[in-house]
């Protein structure tokens, strides 16, 4: 292996200038000679292994799949470094039968995410974008009665650190609170602990912060949407995964629920789909629930850290696989005094 190792980053030209950034591409390069791609459509398959040859490591974005047949074509690849919490696109198992390692980012988007989620909430109560758009369109905004979030409820569908971020602003602006999650048990004063459908009956916006599973695929469906208020709105920053799409349609259609705030969803990169996003009822933005500099720079900077972990031959925090990275003991360089 030489001195310095090449290294991949999958992101097309225009995520990588917003969701990676100049600080982090500088000290990738100063770890190895990094092979950026260069193309606006994504790396797969064929094209993906043709530009991951040689590389040692390889940051990944989350538009580039890593599936077995991938995977087994890259001899030289010691590490697939995510630059996300969410790894999915990554067959794990896969990549343990080669030796290569995965790693995951943490989640340092948990302050922006939420703040967004306040944002949809408010917006939805309170017709904000509705309003703006008419302006804007040169007619004059409908004064609509809006609903105050002081002493609503609203219905947290997980409660992970995002979710425990949420209540916290929740609970600042007046709010009760309600958390569905059978994995953990809340403790938090102010919080009340219930089961989902409990919570889709009480709730005036049912916030949805749950990772994507096969468990949680198509958790809000026609079922699940029948339980909400009329007057309800259902929240969603989590994944698209969770939410049944044509069942929501349905339901506002049907005027079951007030309305949705939707910054996820199933089509192409985790954004809310077009039936949807044109609706009045639907608030929607495209995926931007992470996208401030703080929460993008912190992963992209955590991947330079896990690569020169990986480089010394050491296993990083955020490793998925560490007992199955054989490879890794293959890849030390001297070491080096810049990278403190």
């Amino acid at each position: 292996m030489s001195a310095r190792p090449r290294l991949l980053l999958t992101h097309v030209p225009d995520a990588r200038a917003s969701y990676y950034g100049a600080e982090a591409l500088a000290g990738l390069t100063r770890l190895g000679d990094v092979i950026l791609h260069e193309s606006p459509l994504p790396l797969a398959d064929k094209d993906l292994v043709r530009a991951a040859q040689g590389c040692a490591l390889i940051v990944a974005d989350r538009n580039t799949a890593f599936p077995a047949s991938v995977l087994a074509a890259l001899p030289e690849t010691v590490a697939v470094l995510r630059c996300a919490v969410d790894i999915r696109n990554i067959d794990v198992d896969a990549a343990s039968t080669q030796g290569i390692l995965v790693t995951q980012a943490s989640r340092s988007w948990i302050a922006s995410v939420a703040e967004l989620t306040i944002g949809l909430i408010l917006d939805a109560a309170r017709g904000i974008s509705s309003a703006n758009v008419a302006y804007k369109a040169g007619r004059n905004a409908t004064a609509a009665m809006g609903i105050q979030l002081e002493g609503r409820t609203a219905g947290l569908v997980g409660f992970g650190p995002l979710g425990r971020r949420v209540a916290e602003l929740c609970r600042a602006f007046g709010m009760q609170v309600l958390v569905a999650d059978p994995y953990v048990t809340v403790s938090e004063p102010g919080l009340t602990q219930v089961a989902l459908d409990d919570l889709l009956a009480r709730s005036d916006f049912v916030v949805l912060l749950a990772v994507a599973t096969a468990e949680t695929e198509n958790l809000i469906g026609a079922a699940a949407l029948s339980q909400m208020k009329p007057t309800a709105f259902l929240i969603n920053v989590a994944r698209g995964n969770l939410v049944d799409e044509a069942a929501l349609v349905r339901a506002l259609d049907g005027r079951r629920i007030a309305g949705a705030a939707l910054d996820v969803g199933r089509a192409p990169d985790q954004m809310p789909s077009p039936t949807l996003t044109f609706r009045p009822d639907v608030v929607a933005t495209p995926h931007t629930g992470g996208l401030t500099r703080p929460a993008i720079e912190g992963q992209a900077l955590e991947t330079v850290r896990q690569a020169a972990e990986v480089i010394e031959g050491r296993v990083p925090a955020g490793a998925m696989n560490a007992d199955h990275a054989r490879r890794l003991a293959g890849l030390r360089s001297p070491p080096r005094s810049d990278l403190a």
